[in-house]
């Protein structure tokens, strides 16, 4: 989350008009995240959130995010939903961009996860990826292997200039994933973004999930391999080998994993690496001006990439996932 669009007092009150919550009573901005513009919104009717979709969302997707929310919370899982204007609509527009009110949601997220909160957030994944199994859309995971020579196309300069020799071990690694990706593994509508500022605790146990708006079809347990980068590296840049065991033992308790999954995992977690590295290069590049957040390092995830890659040379990067959970 962050804040890209101001809105006046006149335009709030212009789009509130368009919904049934009632007058607006307090509007701020969140300063988080580096993708969207998001306010907390309290009304007559409640607190909500009303987002502002930016440059990197494509408004073409947003019937897919704004569905999946609703089914989601039908299903009963705990995430946010969009509020439908008077005319049923999941979606209006300020300043002329795209922008919904989803509800409010209760719960904290962590800057510095446990053990415990990672065991949660496996089970939390795990839930989200049942919830969606009969969800009847689908979206092609734009940030996906197939898409990563392209994303980093014309960055190698801005690349070199993190980290002198980088560009060529990214190559590397692109070109590594393209002969080793795997393609037969369950997939269905895969979060792609489960960090801890975007899943909430409530007693130190899962209590809901946000943040939709990079949810497409793709392999399960690549989502798996983004939670592990997200969740159990070390400031220093080492893999907390604990926090991962916890985190896929509270995933398959929930969603047992297949074993060539289970195999899959290492290469997965390395690819989810690179695809976030690749996103904050860009972003990085971008320098955020204007919002209320800097964008973040790209060298966290080259410090990451780092401990996939050397794990893959020396044969454990291929090994079954057992032998290192």
């Amino acid at each position: 989350m962050a804040v890209y669009t101001d809105i006046s007092d006149a335009e709030l009150d212009a789009f509130m008009a368009q919904f049934d919550l009632g007058a607006p009573l307090a509007f701020k901005g969140i300063a988080e995240g580096v993708s969207n513009s998001n306010f907390l919104l309290e009304t007559e009717s409640g607190r909500f959130i009303l987002t502002v979709y930016e440059q990197r969302t494509d408004e073409a997707d947003l019937p897919f995010f704004l569905s999946l929310m609703r089914w989601l919370h039908d299903y009963g899982y705990p995430s946010a939903t969009p509020m439908p204007a008077k005319d049923g609509a999941l979606y209006k527009r300020v300043r002329g961009k795209p922008a919904a009110i989803v509800t409010f949601l209760n719960g904290m997220s962590v800057r510095r996860p446990g053990t415990g909160h990672c065991r949660e957030a496996g089970v939390g994944l795990a839930r989200l990826h049942l919830a969606a199994r009969d969800f009847a859309m689908s979206r092609t995971n734009t940030l996906g292997q197939p898409f990563w020579a392209g994303m980093f196309k014309g960055y190698e300069a801005q690349a070199e200039a993190l980290k002198p020799g980088l560009a060529a071990v990214i190559c590397a690694d692109i070109a590594t994933f393209e002969r080793l990706w795997p393609k037969d593994l369950p997939r269905g509508v895969i979060h792609a973004d489960f960090f801890p500022d975007n899943v909430f605790f409530q007693n130190g146990k899962f209590a809901a999930a946000i943040d939709f708006y990079f949810a497409c079809t793709d392999l399960y347990a690549y989502d798996v391999g983004v939670c592990l980068n997200a969740w159990c590296f070390e400031p220093d840049g080492s893999l907390n080998v604990t926090a991962a065991r916890a985190l896929v033992a509270g995933y398959e308790s929930v969603r047992p994993l297949t074993a060539p999954e289970r195999a899959a995992i290492p290469v997965l977690a390395w690819g989810a690496a690179l695809r976030f590295f690749l996103t904050r290069l860009h972003d990085f590049g971008l320098g955020g001006t204007g919002a209320l957040v800097k964008p973040h390092d790209p060298l966290e995830y080259e410090r990451k990439l780092a401990v996939h890659r050397a794990a893959f040379a020396s044969g454990q990067g291929l090994a079954p996932f057992e032998d290192w959970s």
